[in-house]
């Protein structure tokens, strides 16, 4: 089974491309259409949960440096890479197929992301990724490649010529939003291995997506789903 980095969801594209030497991108917007429209609301007020917002909205609900508090620094965009990954040693992966195992229904187009590295330590990098679209294609596509890829302790994962062992372990996520997922995933690549915990939440038609340093996830989280929840 071969996936394009580019549309994996963030637990490939966070950890998966660091270890093969590149990095994830800073915040970005793309909408190639237009987002279906919505009565503006007065600050303060949660976004109806049938809105389906416009990348240029999910991006104004990304946490910034002021919502992380002293001692972040945003990352720099980095151009898109366009290597094949190859994941073997996950049959839940295979039965789904390509489309599917690099998040099929996930490939929305409203989505915005951003990342973060925090100055206190290693193992200090924080990403954070929007998605809108309807509940049922939200529920459907996050929850199958979280299943799919905790139904699998360990697989195999050949980033372009790097080669990536990833173990995984499902984790109960906190009570936010109408549902969620966490897991936490280890990858190791050429002697060196790489921890990242990574936790969804679905609130309405916008899907949370923060990954990263396992102490910073849970640090930022709820204010991510707050933030992502709510109009500007």
């Amino acid at each position: 089974m071969r996936l394009h980095t580019t549309t994996a969801l963030s637990l490939s594209a966070f950890t998966v491309l660091a270890l093969a030497s590149c990095s994830i991108g800073s915040t970005s917007a793309d909408d190639p259409g237009s987002s279906t429209s919505a009565p503006t609301q007065q600050e303060g007020k949660h976004v109806p949960a049938s809105v389906l917002l416009s990348s240029a909205a999910l991006s104004k609900r990304l946490l910034d440096e002021s919502d992380l508090g002293e001692g972040y620094a945003r990352q720099p965009q980095q151009p898109e890479r366009h290597d094949d990954v190859t994941v073997s040693g996950c049959p839940a992966l295979d039965q789904m197929g390509g489309a599917a195992a690099v998040g099929g229904s996930l490939d929305f187009a409203r989505k915005a992301k951003t990342s973060f590295v925090y100055a206190g330590g290693s193992d200090s990098e924080v990403a954070e990724e929007l998605y809108s679209g309807t509940e049922g294609n939200l529920s459907k596509g996050v929850g199958r490649i979280f299943e799919a890829m905790t139904s699998c302790p360990t697989y195999q994962v050949l980033a372009g010529a790097t080669p990536i062992t990833v173990t995984t372990q499902k984790l109960p996520a906190p009570q936010l939003g109408g549902e969620r997922w966490s897991q936490l995933l280890t990858f190791v690549a050429g002697g060196h291995s790489s921890v990242v915990k990574q936790t969804a939440v679905r609130t309405g038609t916008v899907v949370v997506v923060v990954s990263g340093s396992a102490a910073l996830v849970d640090a930022h989280l709820a204010k991510a789903v707050d933030k992502a929840d709510s109009a500007p």
